[in-house]
């Protein structure tokens, strides 16, 4: 009588384990990959600010601005661009010649600040002006995308659409009792946009007064008009009746991810021509 060889294999039970573990595996290594992807691209996109910022500086320095110009006060910030005139071309980075595709720009605003000195007949004289810069650094997030700006002069502070991402300023209020925490106003409400999705997690703040700087760490779900920040709030007085201003680069018209990726901050003297 001749004997049947007998195959061994793996039961379905067996199999079934074999597979659940190794999906199990996969889906570790690929979040831990797309998690090496974002941080590399933080990183980058870190970088890529730190330069343009010192780049954005420097043009500022070279383009200059008049500084008696009635527009630039102590009290508040104004777009560098109402101050003197500026090609376009000038805020993109890198600053490289041809018409490249250049993904990232800044954009500025500037405050007064009073540099008073000795003269030598001891009586007080200015010499020039000490104007605090605040640059925004920007990627595009689309070839095509419009982005918010403000109106100037008497049509102010109604809303217009432009090709590069730039500041915006936003009216908040404090929310009584939280310290940290800030509720964002529509100033114009009447003409369909919603300003207060133009603060969302992660945006940057910058105040209209002092020009602190504030991170948004979180924008509440069922009340869209309060946000979390980074710190206690140490900036303009925000409990008057209309609160208080601050400045932030606003997502996308048609919607996306939040243009602006770093923010920066240096105290330049513009000497009178």
């Amino acid at each position: 009588m001749t004997k049947k060889r007998q195959q061994h294999g793996f039961s379905l039970t067996e199999t079934l384990m074999a597979v659940g573990t190794l999906a199990i595996g996969m889906t570790f290594i690929g979040g831990t990959f797309l998690t090496g992807i974002y941080f590399a691209t933080l990183s980058t996109e870190r970088t890529v600010a730190a330069v343009a910022s010192e780049e954005a500086f420097a043009k500022m320095q070279i383009f200059g601005l008049d500084v008696d110009d009635p527009n630039l006060k102590t009290s508040e910030f104004v777009p560098y661009e109402d101050l003197t005139t500026l090609p376009a071309k000038e805020t993109f980075y890198p600053s490289t010649s041809g018409d490249s595709d250049r993904q990232y720009s800044w954009s500025a605003l500037c405050r007064r600040v009073v540099d008073v000195n000795d003269g030598p007949d001891g009586a007080a004289t200015k010499r020039g002006e000490l104007i605090q810069c605040v640059v925004f650094i920007s990627r595009e997030t689309g070839a095509h995308s419009s982005y918010r700006k403000r109106q100037s002069g008497s049509i102010w502070p109604q809303l217009a659409q432009t090709d590069l991402p730039c500041p915006v300023r936003v009216n908040i209020a404090q929310n009584s009792g939280m310290t940290d925490q800030v509720l964002v106003k529509d100033a114009v409400s009447g003409d369909a946009v919603d300003e207060r999705t133009f603060v969302a997690q992660g945006s940057i703040l910058v105040d209209n007064a002092t020009g602190g700087i504030y991170r948004v760490l979180e924008r509440d779900k069922t009340q869209p008009e309060k946000v979390t920040l980074d710190r206690a709030w140490d900036g303009g007085d925000l409990t008057a009746s209309d609160g208080g201003w601050v400045w932030v680069v606003p997502p996308p018209v048609a919607g996306g991810r939040i243009p602006c990726i770093a923010v920066y901050q240096k105290i330049i003297r513009f000497p009178r021509p």
